[in-house]
Formats: structure tokens, sequence, C-alpha cells
């Protein structure tokens, strides 16, 4: 066996579970992707892309050959779907930095987050219906473990990405209904270091909230007139 194969293979025991490595080093690359995120930093989406990528080999057990030997065909096929749309905000943030920094210091955010408003959550909320439903009859063809949580997970993740790529402050609103259907999914189909990455997730996400939501209100009294020029 060489080099590469022994690092892709490579497993560690947890709790009596055999676990492999990549789920480990992919989660945190997630993790560390997320804290970027909550920072406005252009870096979260290429870090985040080296963990979905790891990721979409340890979700798909079956093909290969993973200790959990369960396919979850929505967890992995939403590690392709984050690759693309995080590209997506990627070259969007990197245009709205490269903008904030012409009109203001060099290490601004790469984002002003704001509220998706009525169409942003009418978008939201239809897709989130409509495409939970027809995933989880795909998936539920496919054979994929907890076929309606793991499409629920595959939507509301695209949803999140997507906000996230928008400057949404609902996006982390989002994760957090991802976290509470993954969690309990993960740990019945083996995953445990992804479990375990969802509760972290948590705790990031309700920061991640505050943080954004703050920020956005900063940016308003920045951006209103001052109380001291009023009627001058």
């Amino acid at each position: 066996m060489g080099p590469l194969a022994w690092l892709f293979d490579a497993t560690l025991t947890v709790a009596g579970h055999e676990v492999l490595w990549r789920e480990v080093v992919g989660n945190l690359f997630g993790i560390a992707s997320a804290v970027g995120g909550l920072r406005r930093r252009v870096w979260a989406w290429p870090v985040g892309i080296v963990g979905n990528v790891l990721l979409f080999t340890v979700f798909l057990g079956g093909v290969f050959h993973t200790p959990q030997q369960a396919d979850l065909y929505g967890q992995a096929a939403r590690q392709v779907f984050f690759v693309a749309v995080s590209v997506y905000g990627w070259v969007r943030w990197r245009g709205a930095r490269r903008a904030a920094q012409a009109g203001g210091p060099a290490d601004a955010p790469a984002v002003v987050p704001r509220w998706a408003g009525r169409s942003g959550w009418l978008l939201m909320g239809s897709v989130a219906v409509v495409g939970t439903v027809a995933c989880a009859a795909v998936f539920s063809a496919l054979g994929s473990w907890g076929p309606w949580a793991d499409a629920w997970i595959f939507v509301g993740s695209m949803l999140a990405t997507y906000g996230m790529a928008r400057g949404w402050i609902e996006f982390w609103l989002v994760w957090i209904a991802v976290d509470a259907v993954g969690v309990p999914l993960l740990l019945s189909a083996g995953y445990y270091p992804s479990a375990v990455l969802y509760l972290v997730y948590a705790g990031v996400v309700v920061h991640g909230f505050v943080v954004w939501w703050r920020a956005r209100d900063e940016a308003a009294a920045a951006a209103s007139p001052r109380d001291d020029l009023v009627g001058a």
C-alpha cells in the first residue's frame, strides 16, 4: 500500500468505533470555513471546498468502503453542490471586498450583512419545501439512509450556503435547522466525527448570527446621518 493510499484509508478508534482520518480532517476544514464566514473573510470559501472534497468520499460509504458502509447520498451530493455554490460565493465576496477596500480600510470585510427580506424568505421557503419533497423521493429510490432527513440537510445546506454568498443574515438560522436534523441522522448512521462537527457548528452558528446582526446594525448606523448634523 502506497503512502497516498494509506492516508486515504487511515483510521482511528473513537469510543470503540472505527472512523476515517479524512472524515475528521474534512470536518476540521468545515469548522475553519465556518469561522471564516463568521469573520466575513474570502478565504472561508476555498478552505470549505477542500473539506467538501474530502467529505464527498466519506459519505459514499459503500462506494469507497468506509467503516460505516452506509451511503448518505444527500450528504455526498451536497458536497458537490457546496463546491459549485462556494465558487459563486468566492467570486462574489472577492468582488465585494475589492469594492470595500477601494473606499475603506485594506482589511475591510468581504460583505456587509443584510436581511433577506420578504422576497428572500419566499424564495428560501419555497425551495425548502419543494426541494425537500423532491429530494426525499430521489434519495428513497436510491436507498439512502434516512431519506427525509438527508433531503432536508441537502436542501437546507444549499440554501444556507447561497444565503451566505448573498450576505443574508438569515442563513445562520437555516444552518440551525440543518444542525437540528443532522446530528441524530449522523449518529444513527455511525458518522460520529461529522455529528460532533454539527454540534460544534451549532455554537458557531448562534454566535455568527449575533455577530452578523450587530454588524448589520453598525453598518446601518454608520450610513445614517449623525444626530448632531440633523437640521444643520
